[in-house]
């Protein structure tokens, strides 16, 4: 899309956002904008602070849910042709816990800014970070119109949300676009997430556990791949779409781990432990990619190994701030 200036990042401290923002840097035509509720992550979770030039860049802090007011002050302002979405309350096991905080950031917040900017004069293009969660219990491979069935509530504020968009989109024409990426992995990932957390109980000698066996069949890519995707999505896709960014194919979650144990010479059976399955697990996300093939003429590109082994060499190279974080999920409201 030719003649884009401003992009602001809307969860620019999520590991999908630090790399978006990163590639969008790329490129001298964009400046770029990052928000986060949170001061910015420490350099070594986020990419873009690796280059030595980020004059393109800025950062402000606000948080969605108490500073909307002052957000929406700030984006008038600035008024960017386009938003990218990455902002959400995310993880599935916890969102049991305490559903009420996964639907004030997912849906009462996202409602508050779209409705405002659905008012907005400045606004192009609101690219929406959704997630294929949403579909719930799916056989087979799923396009970009089945029906969303979630199975947990952090699904169901998920697919709430996409609702909401979708409502002002055909009722405002709001440049809505929503992107549905697979499981997403890579360098700077939160230190809990299935392969930088098997990476790192490997190197101290812990136990992974594996739900159910590890049975599920997750497609994993890599975050560049997804990266490249979104912004293919940003820059040519068609506004009012959903797209999928996907492979072609999907692992075992045990066989994900197997494949980090062979890559760091440990043995997988004497490395790993069966406990039971989490409440509302979906079997199988394979997600139908095609549109975005061959519409934007996206495709993955980095070799599952070859991600692994960048997981590891970050992990190894930032051990010590690495062991100084929590291993665990750490809920905020």
């Amino acid at each position: 899309m030719a003649g884009i200036q401003k992009v602001i990042v809307l969860g620019s401290n999520a590991f999908c956002g630090q790399d978006f923002i990163d590639l969008l840097l790329d490129d001298p035509q964009y400046e770029v904008v990052g928000i986060s509720r949170s001061p910015e992550n420490p350099d070594f979770r986020l990419r873009y602070r690796e280059r030595g030039d980020l004059s393109q860049f800025r950062f402000k802090q606000f948080d969605l849910n108490d500073q909307m007011d002052p957000l929406l002050r700030f984006l008038d302002a600035e008024k960017p042709p386009v938003i990218v979405n990455f902002a959400a309350q995310s993880e599935v096991a916890p969102s049991w816990n305490r559903p009420q905080h996964w639907y004030q950031t997912n849906c009462v917040a996202l409602a508050a800014l779209v409705n405002h900017l659905s008012q907005s004069d400045y606004l192009e293009r609101f690219v929406h970070i959704s997630s294929p969660e949403v579909y719930g219990q799916c056989t087979g491979v799923v396009s970009e119109t089945t029906p969303v069935c979630p199975t947990t509530p952090y699904a169901a504020s998920k697919a709430a949300g996409d609702i909401l968009l979708e409502l002002y989109r055909d009722q405002f024409n709001f440049p809505l676009q929503i992107v549905r990426a697979t499981n997403v992995y890579g360098a700077r990932q939160q230190l809990f997430k299935l392969i930088p957390r098997s990476v790192i109980y490997l190197k101290m000698g812990r136990t992974i556990e594996l739900h159910g066996g590890g049975q599920t069949v997750r497609s994993f890519m890599h975050v560049r791949d997804v990266s490249r995707g979104e912004l293919a999505v940003m820059a040519k896709g068609r506004v009012g779409q959903i797209y999928h960014l996907s492979p072609l194919k999907g692992f075992k979650v045990r066989d994900v781990v197997e494949r980090v144990c062979q890559r760091m010479g440990a043995d997988f059976e004497s490395s790993t432990q069966v406990i039971e399955e989490r409440r509302g697990q979906d079997r199988t996300y394979i997600l139908d990619a095609t549109m975005a093939r061959h519409e934007l003429d996206w495709t993955d590109a980095i070799d599952f190994d070859e991600g692994i082994d960048e997981v590891i060499d970050w992990i190894n190279a930032n051990w010590d701030e690495i062991t100084s974080h929590s291993l665990e999920y750490v809920h905020r409201a």
